[in-house]
């Protein structure tokens, strides 16, 4: 897997870490709550980022409901992350975010970073289940340094990147049951207001989620494509 890159004319080498977070369920908080409810999520989660970043400027950019960020190190990015997912976690008002990190060379033009390393970053957070943070082995070897569990997953394929890249799922957070996530909103279970439909059903935040699942299961199944959970 190369991600080398030589100078390019408007564009300053260096090398980072990348990182994308994004909210799992809010296509769907869209779909079935409507706008002003999916704007409002939005709204939270960009605030849980800004706490978060405090110290560190803003994200490198937002991309509908996913923040990209840029860190010198896997250090720096870990500590920032360190305080989000928890924070994300404990926020019964926003589903369960996916991670994706690699740390390499990029290209940077103003605040704004190109290249393999975040193309692989990308593919990375768009690969990992609800509630994980999935990352390549240099951020995970300062992880384990810091005391951090990273599970080694194994090579995978990930969509138009031609090696399977070696991944690793980080806990930034607790460990939950998989069982436990709303299959359409991927809000993180057990909820008080609303439970099970069924004894041996999935969980669902409201009767909203569970109508629209009854209606349509199809629409909000997906395998577990990873194990483990950030």
């Amino acid at each position: 897997m190369s991600t080398s890159v030589g100078g390019i004319d408007g564009f300053e080498s260096a090398v980072a870490t990348v990182a994308f977070v994004d909210l799992a369920g809010f296509s769907a908080i869209t779909d079935v709550y409507g706008d002003a409810s999916a704007i409002a999520v939005l709204g939270r989660f960009e605030a849980l980022v800004r706490e978060a970043l405090a110290g560190f400027g803003a994200p490198i950019k937002w991309i509908g409901d996913e923040a990209m960020f840029g860190f010198p190190d896997p250090a720096a990015a870990l500590q920032v992350l360190g305080r989000l997912i928890p924070a994300c976690r404990s926020e019964p008002r926003i589903p369960l975010t996916r991670t994706g990190l690699h740390h390499g060379p990029v290209l940077r033009r103003a605040n704004d970073l190109f290249g393999s390393t975040v193309n692989i970053a990308a593919r990375i957070a768009a690969f990992a289940t609800p509630g994980q943070l999935l990352a390549t082995q240099p951020v995970a070897e300062i992880a384990t340094a810091s005391g951090i569990v990273a599970r080694d997953l194994g090579k995978v394929a990930l969509r138009s990147i031609a090696d399977h890249v070696p991944l690793y799922s980080i806990e930034l957070a607790p460990v939950f049951d998989p069982a436990w996530i709303d299959p359409v909103c991927k809000m993180h279970a057990p909820f008080s207001a609303y439970r099970r439909a069924a004894p041996t059903g999935p969980w669902f935040c409201s009767e909203r989620c569970a109508e629209a699942y009854r209606r349509s299961p199809q629409t909000y199944h997906a395998g577990s494509k990873a194990s483990g959970s950030a």
